[in-house]
């Protein structure tokens, strides 16, 4: 029996039911989770002044609820992670608006994650087509250049590209739990080199006097928080010139609301915090976010961002470990290259038709840096995918 769906485009997540949303979330990353969204909303870190127009879109077969995406109107490109300057100074140089567009994603979170929460009865087959139309109907109605996916599943990914929403690949470094017992038995798996360079980084830090804590559900404080967002801020001044994306009123929120999945590392030295990193987690994965120091000690980034993130997975049987896009030098500390997917409509034929060139040019590329990388793997044995 063929299955018909409705859609409807909503522009706050307080416009849907938590209890529903939760229905269709429940087995979803924590950034999924409406107290997330919602305090990306309520702090306004996330509305259309800041560039983010919430558009969530709903998706009912009669009356019932059987699926939610999150999207958003962007009338830039920052914060997505998923770089496409280059195609928005192309329609700029023809005289066409790229701006604004359609985007489903997380706000500020490059993590591959489910983004289309679907009742588990319902035909993936018979929507996606669906879904697709109505997405790009909306976009002609209402002058948007185009649709982005950012971080999709692949299974979702070769679904839209079968909808002419071009795939389009990235590679960013996770480690994976292989059942280690303890850190060190994680280290017995690295090469004689790779395993003394890791202890002594690790070494270095303490020599200098230095604590470094894991702190982790409700024994983190509203004084930690504030120290966090102090090194958060710092490490956006000194990169970005700004006080970064997310305001403290986000992570005031995120604390009150969900702290049975936040992990901070806090260093230390004589009792005065340095440094911290900031993470989320759930019992199937760890996510690094964010990190910053008041002090330059060497190896501290390591320390708090990868070594204590591992000890943390094990010590908690978590299977995998994403500690943030980019960064070549993750892999020679034990996280392996994979890919993540994106995907890409635009309503200009034309630049529709350059992108998909532009995509299979640049996929070769990926294709051949992935597997560089996999060369590069600190292991004995190379782990098998």
């Amino acid at each position: 029996m063929r299955q018909i769906f409705n859609f409807k485009f909503l522009s706050a997540i307080e416009q849907i039911d938590r209890e529903s949303w939760h229905a269709l979330a429940y087995r979803c990353d924590p950034f999924h989770q409406y107290a997330f969204i919602q305090a990306l909303e309520r702090s306004h870190s996330v509305e259309p002044q800041t560039g983010w127009h919430p558009q969530h879109l709903t998706i009912y077969q009669n009356d019932t609820l059987v699926g939610i995406l999150p999207l958003y109107i962007k009338n830039h490109s920052y914060g997505e992670y998923v770089f496409d300057f280059a195609w928005a100074n192309s329609y700029s140089e023809h005289g066409l608006n790229y701006y604004p567009k359609l985007v489903c994603a997380i706000p500020f979170t490059p993590v591959p994650g489910t983004r289309l929460m679907l009742k588990e009865d319902v035909d993936q087959a018979q929507l996606i087509p669906q879904l697709c139309k109505a997405i790009q109907q909306h976009a002609k109605q209402n002058g948007l250049s185009s649709m982005h996916w950012l971080f999709v599943p692949e299974s979702l990914s070769t679904a839209l590209n079968q909808q002419q929403h071009l795939m389009r690949r990235a590679v960013q470094f996770q480690w994976f739990n292989r059942d280690y017992q303890d850190y060190d038995a994680f280290c017995a798996t690295l090469t004689s080199r790779r395993r003394k360079t890791i202890r002594n980084e690790r070494r270095k830090v303490y020599e200098q006097g230095v604590k470094v804590e894991r702190i982790y559900g409700e024994k983190i404080t509203a004084e930690h928080m504030d120290f966090f967002y102090q090194c958060y801020q710092q490490t956006y001044l000194k990169r970005s010139g700004h006080k970064g994306y997310l305001n403290r009123d986000f992570f005031t929120r995120i604390y009150h609301s969900m702290d049975r999945n936040i992990l901070l590392v806090i260093a230390s030295r004589d009792g005065i915090p340095l440094a911290s990193a900031f993470y989320m987690f759930d019992d199937k994965q760890l996510y690094g976010r964010y990190w910053g120091a008041l002090e330059d000690i060497s190896n501290l980034h390591y320390e708090c961002c990868y070594y204590q993130g591992i000890e943390f997975c094990i010590e908690h049987n978590i299977s995998t470990f994403n500690p943030g896009t980019q960064g070549e030098h993750k892999i020679l500390r034990g996280f392996e290259p994979v890919y993540c997917y994106s995907n890409h409509w635009l309503a200009e034929p034309a630049f529709h038709d350059g992108v998909r060139r532009f995509l299979h040019q640049e996929d070769i590329n990926i294709q051949s840096y992935k597997t560089n990388a996999s060369e590069l793997l600190p292991f004995k044995v190379t782990p098998q995918e």
